[in-house]
């Protein structure tokens, strides 16, 4: 029989026999499924020359009617998604946090951090054929920096004082405050590089990605083709696929459903409450990485009842934060702090007192805000984050048992995060986390920032997020951002129970998954990085 499992793992392993083949085979000798997909797991996994062609198929949580191709405003999974098909920010940051070069090939800055000079790559392409120069990467910053542009990107280059070209392959930034991590600013996805910066169309789907659009649905389906003059290589060397379609697949029911029925090859959003069930599929596997992501009560605090900490103070002591790990990621996530910040950025400090679970406490401050006992309303939808509504739930019945009036109204899934999210006083939500401190500060937390949420809007706050830009000591930069994470910890809109691990589900016939901190699906590079076997 050893023998005979060799010969099938070495016909997965060659692309002449698929995983689901081989599983039927193994059966018929008397191994189970468990066992076979053990065995293969190392030879599959190891193969080393993809497999050029097919339709890679993706099911998504996270569409909507309101969806738009302008990356400006792309604020969930789907569009984010799909723009990663068609257009590519400046850099990347890798799984292991380092930076890689896409439309640019290099970068330097200055002693003081304040200029920063970004070659673009050569022979770079967008998809309609026009070369990319460095006045497309200025005019891309010039749009995301305009006030009009309602861009999720405002608060990360509110900085920037001053932007030049040196010929057409140099792109220069200056800063009023040195920043050491600007490279890494540029990798936030709605910085994707445009045609004169998307001014005369930032919906046309023109960038330099590896796929151009053929079809697109808002809320239904994206369907792409692959680029045969795509920048990173062949096709033997990436971005495999010979085309791509997405399916906008909101209820985690249909979801899964779909993946186990063939329909789809990858979905995001796996329910912590079936992901080890799913896991035991013979078809399929689970992935599940921890990082930075976080589900989150969000409060304007510049809106009445939330105006007042004592009120805030009273809901976040209110929120039984193992309870949620426990019974909401069933283990696939840990406690959150009321901060966005976790032990998998740099310089997190981890002295910062963890908030406990304390009735009494809620108690105490809820009567000491003088709240007038009306309805608190929190707004939610399944959409906010897988479990979202059971997590309502008990946060509505903990508030209870301290005598806050916590009312839950759950909204439509369609127009959630254009209608509810970032626009109500109170709702559920989420955030995949940013690669450093100052980029998760600067997109949330910057009072100017178009993605502040919670009305976060303190004139020292901003002040410290300047000085560590420009703080080149490490430990000093430590200190000033434990500084921040404590201020928000105590008086901040946010309410963060849980860091969620990002989990996916994949039919084994796929190849080179490799999970990433980032965010889910590969850092959505799934259909660049994967093939099927």
């Amino acid at each position: 029989m050893n023998h005979h499992m060799k010969d099938l793992t070495a016909k997965v392993v060659e692309g002449v026999m698929t995983r689901r083949e081989f599983v039927s085979r193994a059966a018929a000798l008397g191994v189970t499924a468990a066992v076979a997909n053990s065995m293969l797991a190392g030879a599959a996994h190891a193969q080393a020359t993809p497999v050029v062609g097919g339709t890679f198929r993706m099911g998504i949580q996270g569409g909507e009617s309101t969806s738009t191709q302008d990356p400006a405003l792309w604020a969930s999974q789907v569009p984010l998604a799909i723009g990663r098909w068609w257009g590519e920010p400046m850099v990347e940051v890798t799984a292991d946090g380092q930076l890689e070069g896409l439309v640019v090939e290099s970068w330097e800055g200055s002693d003081d951090a304040k200029t920063w000079r970004f070659k673009v790559r050569e022979g770079i392409k967008f998809s309609n054929g026009q070369p990319v120069t460095a006045n497309d990467l200025m005019r891309t910053m010039e749009r995301h920096s305009n006030e009009d542009s309602k861009s999720g990107a405002l608060g990360i280059v509110k900085g920037i004082t001053g932007m030049r070209t040196d010929g057409d392959d140099v792109f220069e930034v200056t800063l009023d405050i040195g920043s050491a991590d600007l490279p890494y600013l540029m990798a936030d996805y709605h910085l994707i590089i445009q045609p004169d910066g998307g001014f005369d169309d930032p919906t046309a789907a023109i960038g330099t990605g590896p796929y151009v659009m053929e079809g697109y649905e808002p809320g239904v389906r994206a369907t792409a083709t692959r680029r045969d003059d795509y920048w990173g290589g062949t096709q033997e060397e990436i971005a495999h696929y010979d085309d791509l379609e997405l399916i906008v697949l909101n209820d985690a029911t249909a979801r899964t459903a779909a993946l186990q029925s063939g329909q789809v090859d990858i979905i995001n959003r796996v329910e912590p409450k079936i992901a080890k069930l799913l896991d035991r599929a013979p078809n399929l596997i689970v992935e599940n990485i921890s990082g930075r992501g976080h589900y989150v009560f969000i409060a304007h605090i510049d809106t009445a009842p939330f105006d007042n900490n004592d009120l805030r103070l009273a809901l976040k002591y209110a929120v039984n934060r193992q309870e949620l790990v426990d019974k909401i990621l069933q283990g696939y996530g840990s406690i959150g702090n009321d901060m966005p910040i976790n032990a998998a950025y740099p310089l997190f400090d981890d002295s910062i007192p963890q908030r406990p679970f304390d009735l009494e406490k809620a108690k105490e401050h809820y009567a000491k805000s003088g709240h007038d006992g009306s309805p608190i309303i929190l707004r939610t939808a399944d959409v906010a984050f897988p479990g979202a509504i059971d997590a309502a739930s008990l946060f509505q019945q903990s508030c209870q048992a301290a005598g806050i009036p916590l009312e839950i109204k759950r909204e439509p899934n369609d127009g959630y995060w254009s209608e509810v999210w970032n626009a109500q006083p109170f709702s559920a939500s989420y955030w995949g986390g940013r690669p450093v401190q100052d980029q998760m500060y600067s997109t949330a937390y910057l009072s100017t920032a178009d993605w502040n949420d919670t009305r976060w809007k303190r004139p020292e706050f901003d002040e410290l997020l300047f000085e560590a830009r420009a703080e080149l000591d490490v430990e000093k930069r430590k200190a000033i951002y434990s500084e921040m994470g404590r201020m928000i910890n105590e008086e901040g809109g946010v309410i963060l129970p849980m860091f969620n691990d990002f989990i996916d589900a994949i039919s084994d016939e796929i190849q080179g998954y490799k999970g990433d901190p980032n965010n889910p699906l590969m850092n959505y590079y799934a259909f660049k990085n994967t093939w099927k076997a």
